[in-house]
């Protein structure tokens, strides 16, 4: 009996500080096993976002050629964010699940295995409880970081746009600002786009859609890892452009400098490749003078230039081929921040191309430009053929020169048409009308009155397009060209096409001490790809900015859950008052005492 008692009582005790001890450490093991959830998840974020590799338990795939996308990394916060968190989550919380579990089965084993279980079970309940109660602060911490994650990067998202917006809106006004023209130069194709396509300055790779988007605001990164500019005023125009209809090559400087088509517009034997081998010349001297450049795009070019040049010197000129010109490309740069820059597109036909509509209708670029050469043979026009003097008509064909029965002005009237066809119905802002042989011309009674030229056309038959070019408001400049070539006035005229300040240099420009030769005219694009293995660095710096930020949002939740605890367990009678402990303590008396 008494046996029994003393097992009774010792239960009793035992049961007793059991709970006791439950009440102790339910707090202490809820903390701890929130630390312990909490630390798993750390681990795991600091494993998969800090390192600095492609691969990996959230490995970085590297961007497809030929996928009709950009063979660029899509910007981190568009994609690869949330596979990275999905990752995290993914291996985190099948193990925080394994590792309560296998606690649970341990402490039970332990605790209630055997016949200790009778005096250890209030224990058992206490720290199971805990564990199992844990769930609920670790799930509210992950929907507060799982919040607090989706703000960070919804902020970084919306900063990210609000730069793709403004640095589209700068180059756009940046365009428009200087009526930046970008058209192919190869036959078949002169199209005109609003963006080339750019290769990569390391792997070659090419890339439509170098702007600011998906693939990041300044910078889009290469499959091969070379960060490119998205803008031009980022430097964008430093690497090689290609046209996006026909992706043959486009000059240097191609969006940062406005191109300038230049046609030469004319019949057979019109003189239009002398005159632009003099205009070339001419201008190339005028900005030497002042302190500029011009640079052939092509090497070709150069090489065609200078057989052009020996062949004047010659007095014998080739016939241009009947094919569909390729524009000769000169980068010019004048000095100062007034002068201007521009690349002209010389386009220099055969004057076959002008005898039909069909054929007129096939050199597109005339639709592109707002400058035009007008080049008349004045010996091409019946007035002049019908008044020669038999003398005259000898000695001209002494010269070698060959009477064109073309009439300037059914070339003019095809072109006209053609132009016509224009949204802005043909109507250049500026038209040069160059007279050629104007030398051999003076020599005949013909050429009397030639220094008025427009008074000159109109009595020879041109009055129509005098009075067209008048009526229709653009600005209209007149000269007669020959040799000796004067260089000043067609430096001027070619400037005054082109839109260039020659600031009084052409007026004294003489022969330039070098002739115009190809090369570059920028600094090209020269970064350095990450190594191979590695993600973009932008994919870097997010990562561990956001690693950085869930470990600060874990450790303040984890602060403030264990402030929490602590106040509620502390006994609400219980305060503190100048370092000493009081208590209240009210005593029940019995009935009747």
């Amino acid at each position: 009996m008494w046996f029994l008692l003393f097992i009774l009582i010792a239960w009793v005790v035992a049961v007793g500080a059991g709970i006791f001890a439950a009440l102790v450490l339910f707090p202490l093991v809820l903390l701890g096993s929130t630390l312990f959830a909490v630390g798993l998840y750390s681990r795991q974020v600091w494993r998969i976002l800090l390192p600095d590799a492609a691969g990996g338990p959230a490995p970085v795939a590297t961007p497809a050629s030929g996928s009709g996308r950009d063979p660029a990394y899509p910007h981190y916060l568009s994609g690869q964010v949330w596979k990275d968190w999905q990752v995290v989550v993914n291996t985190t919380v099948p193990e925080i699940n394994e590792r309560a579990a296998r606690t649970l089965r341990k402490v039970t084993s332990t605790l209630v295995g055997g016949e200790q279980g009778w005096f250890l079970f209030p224990l058992w309940i206490g720290i199971c409880g805990a564990i199992v109660t844990a769930a609920l602060p670790v799930f509210a911490l992950f929907v507060l970081i799982m919040a607090l994650y989706a703000l960070t990067v919804a902020a970084g998202m919306l900063v990210w746009l609000v730069c793709v917006a403004v640095l589209r809106g700068v180059e756009q006004v940046f365009m428009l600002a200087r009526r930046i023209l970008q058209t192919c130069p190869y036959p078949g194709c002169y199209a005109r786009f609003t963006l080339p396509v750019y290769a990569c300055s390391h792997c070659g790779n090419k890339h439509a859609d170098l702007t600011p988007n998906k693939n990041g605001a300044t910078r889009h990164v290469c499959q091969c890892g070379t960060r490119l500019p998205t803008t031009i005023m980022l430097g964008r125009y430093r690497l090689q452009a290609y046209c996006p209809n026909c992706d043959r090559q486009l000059p240097t400087r191609v969006g940062r400098v406005r191109i300038e088509p230049l046609p030469f517009a004319g019949g057979p034997d019109a003189g239009k490749t002398t005159l632009m081998a003099l205009a070339v010349d001419a201008i190339h001297g005028a900005v030497s003078a002042s302190g500029g450049r011009t640079l052939f795009f092509d090497k070709s070019d150069e090489l065609a230039f200078q057989q052009l040049r020996r062949e004047l010197s010659s007095g014998k000129i080739s016939k241009t081929l009947p094919d569909l010109p390729k524009a000769v490309m000169l980068d010019v740069a004048m000095p100062g921040k007034t002068g201007g820059n521009r690349i002209l597109y010389l386009f220099d036909p055969s004057g076959e191309h002008y005898t039909g509509a069909s054929k007129v209708e096939e050199m597109r670029y005339l639709a592109h430009g707002e400058a035009l050469i007008l080049v008349v043979d004045p010996f091409a026009l019946p007035d002049v053929q019908d008044n020669l003097l038999e003398t005259e008509k000898v000695a001209l064909q002494a010269k070698g020169l060959t009477l064109s029965r073309e009439d300037p002005a059914d070339t003019f009237t095809r072109l006209r048409n053609e132009l016509a066809g224009r949204a802005d119905g043909g109507r250049q802002r500026r038209v040069a009308v160059v007279l050629t042989k104007a030398d051999l011309l003076r020599a005949t009674t013909s050429g009397r009155g030639v220094e008025n030229l427009p008074q000159w056309l109109t009595l020879m038959g041109l009055g129509n397009l005098v009075r067209e070019l008048g009526q229709q408001g653009a600005e209209v400049r007149y000269l007669a060209s020959g040799l000796p070539p004067q260089g000043p006035q067609i430096a001027e005229l070619l400037a005054w096409l082109a839109g260039l300040r020659m600031n009084g240099h052409a007026a004294v420009a003489g022969p330039a001490a070098t002739e115009p030769a190809a090369g570059d005219a920028r600094r090209p694009w020269d970064a350095k790809p990450r190594p191979a293995g590695r993600p973009p660095l932008s994919y870097l710096l997010f990562r561990r900015t956001l690693a950085g930020a869930t470990i600060v949002m874990s450790t303040v939740m984890i602060v403030l859950l264990g402030w929490l605890l602590l106040r509620m367990w502390v006994s609400p009678g219980q305060s503190s008052s100048a370092g000493y402990s009081t208590y209240s303590i009210t005593v029940v008396k019995p009935a009747g005492s």
